[in-house]
């Protein structure tokens, strides 16, 4: 096992907007024991307005959102903690390692048929589904270079949280495979 599985879980849980990033990354939390934060709770209020009414966000407005994530994340590097976060764009994945170098990656993937039903069957979110296409536009997987994980968004919540557990302690197997079945 190499040092960077010995440290406490630092996690960013990405993906576009109606994966279950905000459900997986609470229950990792709780099953690992580490702090966890949703990056929905991070956005200025002018962000929140924008997505809203159904613009989607540029960089200007990210930039200064995914600076707070990645304190976030360094504050937590000592002790371990996921946070929940689209980080669509290697650049904005990269951001965030500037911060916490060590930060693994757990891209819930999904197809768009499947998150779209995911979307019209909640309420209350600020993200309108009308976003979604924007957000798959936006996408980069994560690059074969990038430490992380990339699991099937159709299985159960536990099954993602014993998978990413599997293959964090998997000594054998390299972190950074992709794994959607």
């Amino acid at each position: 096992m190499t040092a960077r599985h010995t440290a406490p879980t630092l996690l960013v849980v990405m993906g576009v907007s109606g994966s279950g990033k905000t459900t997986v990354g609470a229950a990792l939390g709780q099953r690992l024991r580490v702090p966890f934060a949703d990056a929905d709770d991070f956005h200025p209020a002018a962000n929140v307005a924008k997505m809203a009414a159904g613009q989607a966000l540029d960089d200007d407005d990210r930039w200064p959102w995914l600076e707070t994530i990645g304190a976030w994340l360094a504050a937590h590097d000592a002790t371990g903690g996921v946070m929940s976060c689209s980080a669509l764009k290697r650049r904005y994945r990269d951001q965030l390692r500037h911060h916490a170098h060590r930060v693994d990656f757990l891209h819930l993937h999904g197809s768009r048929e499947l998150i779209a039903d995911r979307q019209a069957a909640r309420s209350g979110h600020f993200m309108p589904a009308s976003l979604l296409t924007s957000q798959f536009a936006t996408l980069e997987p994560l690059a074969p270079d990038e430490h992380g994980l990339v699991l099937d968004v159709d299985l159960p919540v536990d099954d993602l949280v014993q998978r990413y557990v599997d293959a964090r302690r998997a000594p054998q197997k390299k972190f950074s495979e992709k794994e959607i079945r």
